[in-house]
């Protein structure tokens, strides 16, 4: 079985986010990166399928040469082989011309399943996922916990309000992966693993390399533009209702909340 890890590299999320001079973006400079954590997930989940089923898994990723770091990362776990998209046009580009690049990539190496996480932490729009799916005409389990293969079709089980939902479609299909650390529990990165990952093959290719015309995914291109960046307001400084005792702390409170919270 091969499979194919879309894989986005994104700030940790850890780190300090600051708003640039031209106010429609972040300052990179000094941020720390990192493998999205949900597409970590999807590695892992690539990497059981490959150890039950044998094939091979590669990862797929896009952005400038510092996003080898994070596929060779991928390829450490013990991912077999990489694609770089690094492209100039790229930048600025919307979702969906990344997921149209992506989706090229994918024609490509001709996968039985790919696999991505179901969001990003960066912007957060879970539109990766879908769209190439729909660009490649497969179908796309969403939020999958799970994921069994039979190596004609997958079985996945989704959360829904109160339990979970079995899904099931005939290869080739897309997932994206859900759920926590707790659910995929991402294995490290071995020694051994590192030492081979310096030797796997990694591709770095342009659009024009993928058949791609650059106005397709250029960000002249993009339907959705950043109009400004703006850091949440500061939060107000905690109140201490005060009293002679319990009852009248507790009118006190009652009053704060109706006259002034306007909450009840």
């Amino acid at each position: 079985m091969n499979v194919i890890v879309l894989l986005k590299q994104t700030p940790d999320t850890e780190s300090v986010i600051r708003i640039a001079a031209d106010g429609q973006s972040i300052l990179t400079n000094d941020l720390k990166w990192i493998i999205n954590p949900y597409d970590e997930f999807a590695v892992e989940a690539a990497l059981r399928l490959k150890e039950k089923h044998g094939g091979t898994v590669t990862i797929v990723s896009w952005g400038p040469q510092r996003v080898v770091e994070s596929i060779r990362t991928a390829l450490a776990m013990g991912a077999d082989t990489g694609v770089l998209i690094d492209d100039p046009a790229l930048e600025g580009s919307d979702s969906l011309g990344v997921a149209k690049a992506l989706a090229a990539a994918v024609k490509e190496l001709n996968p039985d399943v790919v696999v991505c996480g179901s969001r990003a932490v960066d912007y957060d729009l879970a539109q990766r996922g879908p769209m190439v799916a729909e660009l490649l005409g497969w179908p796309h389990l969403a939020l999958a916990v799970s994921l069994e293969s039979d190596g004609a079709k997958v079985t996945v089980e989704r959360p829904v309000e109160g339990g979970k939902v079995t899904l099931e479609a005939a290869l080739p299909t897309l997932i994206t992966l859900g759920g926590s650390h707790a659910v995929w529990n991402p294995r490290y990165a071995s020694l051994p693993g590192i030492m081979k990952a310096k030797k796997k093959p990694l591709a770095v290719k342009k659009l024009a390399d993928l058949g791609m015309d650059e106005a397709q995914c250029s960000g002249q291109a993009a339907k959705i533009k950043m109009v400004s960046f703006e850091m949440p307001p500061q939060r107000a400084a905690g109140r201490i209702i005060e009293g002679e005792d319990g009852a009248a702390k507790a009118r006190e409170l009652v009053r704060a909340l109706h006259e002034e919270a306007k909450v009840i």
